[in-house]
């Protein structure tokens, strides 16, 4: 078998998903601040331009400086950053993405080049441009950053929600999946609640701006939030397109994503409810901490919804093609047999810090198969998860653990690579003593290989309802 293996890294106690999540998280919060700023501009942009607020052309020229200084440099950045640690941490899922969706993420780039090609030029020339051609360009950036949203959107939702794609394998049967539609409506709603949110903060960083100016700029910005009151729906939508045992995760199936999904929900609620209730009906004034806290919910809004999309296609990555780990369910019948580590051509760092080839073995089987979502010390720590367990319990568990931990993926390594993983988490817990006898108990490898023959190579049953 011909498995194609990659260069792992390795970033210590820090657990590889925690990385690219908080880079995740705070890009698509920029992303849509981006994206809904520019329908926002656009809209203050008219409001000037028809006598209905003048004082809106001032705002739009200090919000889009923000804009470019924020969304344009910090997004960047973040955007590199998730693409860089992307190809170190599951090269073989980016690369499963770009090959099937190459052309769409051509027209994303096409529609992102145009997004920042037409800021910049409002950025630069907009304050000596005249009426039309400022609302020329502003519609420009906002059609190129909700574009780019909405081919993206299709690319991302396709990892949790396929569809029919997995039998016709048909571009557009992947795109446009069953959530696409609902993430992307939800999605624009968000931009637009955040966009208003932050232009509550600018505004009131503005020195320019009188006390009455600004309220009048917040009320007007407050018919972005109202749409929020759509959020609930949805939602809703949203998590009923996503499969049953997905949804299971989110719903009590996991504990950590229910909490997640209860801080994106709450943070949501909080914000929605203040903006209809206070600002909207009441027509109260946002003073500059108020908008930074409602900014700061948002982000933890975002954080918890990104948690839970990601955390929702457990055991895969690319629902029911490829595993977290970046092995396809197909691959673990050879795997077995042949060994995980068996063909790995890549050196392990720091080989001579193990005293035996068993526990070198083993370090080996965890850096392919464990550590895209553990660590061996630190968040989500081996050592610290299986801490109470005994070297028995360790096989039995390792070996079905696709049953008794349905989140994860079969084992896909021989029952003599088991056991060195076994051996290398109690070396771990154990100080990594100097000296360490190695396992050699043919009972114990006939042991696993039994449990590993029960367990099978199949993913884990679907859950059954949870009655809710």
């Amino acid at each position: 078998m011909d498995f194609p293996y990659y260069p792992i890294n390795d970033f210590g106690p820090m657990m590889k998903g925690v990385v690219i999540g908080v880079l995740g998280i705070v890009h698509v919060f920029l992303a849509q601040f981006a994206i809904g700023g520019g329908i926002l501009m656009c809209y203050f942009e008219w409001l000037s331009q028809t006598g209905r607020c003048p004082p809106a052309r001032q705002f739009v020229d200090g919000f889009f400086k923000f804009l470019v200084l924020i969304s344009f440099i910090v997004g960047a950045i973040t955007g590199v950053g998730m693409w860089f640690t992307s190809i170190q941490i599951s090269p073989r899922t980016i690369g499963m993405m770009v090959d099937e969706f190459h052309w769409i993420w051509a027209i994303e780039w096409t529609f992102f080049c145009l997004e920042i090609v037409s800021g910049y030029c409002f950025y630069r020339y907009g304050s000596r441009l005249d009426g039309p051609s400022r609302m020329t360009f502003l519609v420009l950036y906002a059609v190129a950053a909700w574009g780019s949203l909405f081919w993206i959107n299709g690319i991302l939702s396709w990892q949790l929600t396929p569809g029919s794609w997995l039998e016709t394998h048909v571009i557009w049967d992947g795109f446009f999946n069953p959530s696409f539609w609902p993430s992307l409506l939800y999605r624009t709603v968000v931009s637009m609640a955040i966009a208003a949110l932050v232009a509550c903060a600018v505004m009131n960083a503005m020195p320019a701006l009188n006390r009455e100016t600004r309220t009048l700029l917040i009320h007007r910005a407050a018919h972005f939030l109202l749409p929020m009151v759509l959020m609930p729906v949805l939602g809703f939508w949203y998590l009923m397109s996503w499969p049953e045992d997905s949804r299971s995760w989110v719903t009590g199936g996991s504990p950590a994503m229910s909490l997640f999904l209860m801080m994106g929900v709450g943070s949501s609620l909080l914000v929605g409810a203040y903006a209809t209730i206070a600002v909207w009906w009441g027509k109260l004034y946002i003073n500059g901490a108020t908008a930074t806290l409602l900014c700061a919910l948002a982000l933890a809004a975002t954080g918890g919804g990104e948690f839970v999309r990601e955390g929702a296609r457990k055991p895969y990555t690319i629902r029911q093609v490829l595993y977290s780990n970046s092995i396809e369910q197909p691959e673990i019948k050879d795997l077995r047999k042949v060994g995980s580590a068996t063909n790995d051509p890549y050196p392990l760092q720091q080989a001579t810090d193990y005293p035996t080839g068993q526990l070198r073995l083993g370090a080996k089987v965890f850096r392919f198969q464990c550590s895209i979502c553990h660590t061996m010390h630190g968040v989500n720590g081996m050592v610290e998860l299986t801490g109470n367990w005994s070297d028995d319990q360790k096989r039995m568990m390792i070996a079905k653990l696709q049953q008794t931990k349905p989140f994860m993926p079969p084992f896909s390594g021989s029952a003599v690579e088991l056991e060195a993983l076994v051996q290398l988490i109690s070396w771990e817990a154990a100080d990594r003593p100097e000296r360490q006898e190695q396992s050699v108990d043919d009972a114990v490898i006939q042991r696993i290989q039994t449990w590993l023959d029960e367990a099978g190579t199949d993913p884990a049953p679907r859950l059954p309802r949870l009655g809710y």
